[in-house]
């Protein structure tokens, strides 16, 4: 069988077919190698053993300001991409380090797992609106009433930030994640433009009142008097990273992970009566469509990436999305599957640069999704799903569903 050339599929990839359905692109890709060497200067990373090793190794760094001089000088003209430069997600060491030093703080083991009880009673909460905006069989919109407002709701609670203030913040942070796909779609960065210096602005208003007397929150953890501190352009650049990043990765699984239960009923039925069940449930759905489905490096040197040789300035695309799809690591890797064993999904990374939240968004999705088709025995997709017309950031936008 002939397979298209690999650059003929990158294209399809971040373009609409690829954005609507990826993963048969990414089994042509595969056909080529575990490892793909696109065009020179560009390889893509496909298998779960190649991802997890280069995630790990120091010799990738992250895309940062010298790699974006390189490969897109005009950067510095979009808010948007600066705000996020500025974050530990486009640091190498030892601005990295120092950064992620600082913020970890906030997301240590007994600080996320003291935060159960304040989801389960949000998650409560949401679910008695759930009832209420879904009475006598209305229609609603699982991912505006719930998958983001969870989220949202959690990490506002972190930084301190109002209540009143959460539904202008999920409008924002699914603007300011346009920048996040990178530079793949230049046009749609002046909505993440104009939607970051609006956010900027508020988290600088926020960190000036906060200042002066810390409160007992992530912020003030940051602003405290620690001979390490973050300037004030890298407070306000990991700020608004930990809010689009906790949000919409977290908002993307429960709607993944609903959607497979309402499919799928006799997963709903386990999630209901199986104690226990949603923690390999939740792993499943990552693997099975990751929130993020790529992340980038370039190749400090020249390298070998078992087995690979990989030249020097490369820039090396970690398709995490088809990792997490490799027959050589899981059988029938296209079948979701609750009930195998050892998944371990590369969707929050892996590495010093793993996700700080993923323990807390794994918690979120555990909670919520036993308790809501508790609550609603018969619940059903009342409607077509509808999809973010995005390739790096995967998951729904709208998901209809009706209560029962």
């Amino acid at each position: 069988m002939t397979h298209p050339a690999p650059l003929e599929i990158i294209r399809e990839l971040v373009g609409t077919p690829g954005r609507t359905d990826p993963y048969p692109r990414y089994e042509q890709l595969r056909a080529h190698g575990a490892v793909v060497g696109v065009r020179p200067g560009l390889t893509v990373v496909l298998g779960y053993a190649e991802c997890a090793a280069a995630l790990r190794d120091g010799r990738l760094r992250v895309q940062d300001r010298d790699s974006y001089d390189a490969i897109y000088p005009d950067w510095p003209e979009h808010p948007a991409l600066r705000g996020y430069l500025d974050s530990m997600l486009y640091r190498n060491p030892p601005d990295h380090a120092r950064m992620r030093r600082l913020v970890s703080g906030g997301f240590t083991a007994g600080q996320v797992s003291g935060l159960r009880a304040a989801i389960e009673q949000l998650t409560d909460r949401l679910l008695d609106r759930l009832a209420e905006v879904g009475g006598e069989g209305a229609t609603v919109d699982f991912i505006a009433e719930f998958a983001s407002r969870l989220p949202i709701a959690v990490i506002s609670s972190l930084l301190g930030v109002p209540e009143q203030n959460q539904a202008w913040f999920r409008r924002i942070a699914a603007d300011l994640t346009i920048a996040l796909e990178g530079i793949t779609n230049p046009e749609a960065l002046a909505v993440a433009d104009e939607a970051m210096r609006e956010l900027g602005d508020y988290f600088v208003a926020l960190i000036e009142r906060r200042r002066p007397a810390p409160a007992d929150d992530l912020v003030g953890a940051l602003l405290g008097s620690s001979a390490e501190r973050l300037s004030q352009q890298e407070l306000v650049a990991n700020l608004m990273l930990l809010l689009t990043a906790g949000f919409e990765t977290t908002s993307f699984l429960l709607g993944h992970g609903l959607l497979q239960a309402l499919q799928h009923r006799r997963h709903a039925t386990r999630l209901r009566t199986e104690p226990g069940f949603e923690i390999g449930y939740v792993e499943e759905t990552l693997r099975f469509e990751a929130p993020v489905q790529a992340t980038s490096r370039w190749a400090a040197e020249e390298m070998t990436l078992l087995g690979n040789q990989v030249p020097a300035g490369t820039k090396v695309v970690l398709i995490l999305g088809a990792a997490n799809r490799d027959p050589a690591r899981f059988a029938d890797p296209g079948r979701f599957d609750p009930d195998r064993r050892d998944i371990q999904p590369l969707s929050f990374g892996a590495g010093s640069h793993f996700c700080l939240g993923a323990p807390l968004s794994r918690m979120e999705a555990q909670i919520a999704l036993p308790r809501l088709v508790r609550r609603f025995p018969k619940l059903a997709v009342a409607g077509p799903p509808l999809r973010r017309d995005t390739w790096v950031g995967r998951g729904l936008d709208q998901l209809p569903i009706r209560l029962g």
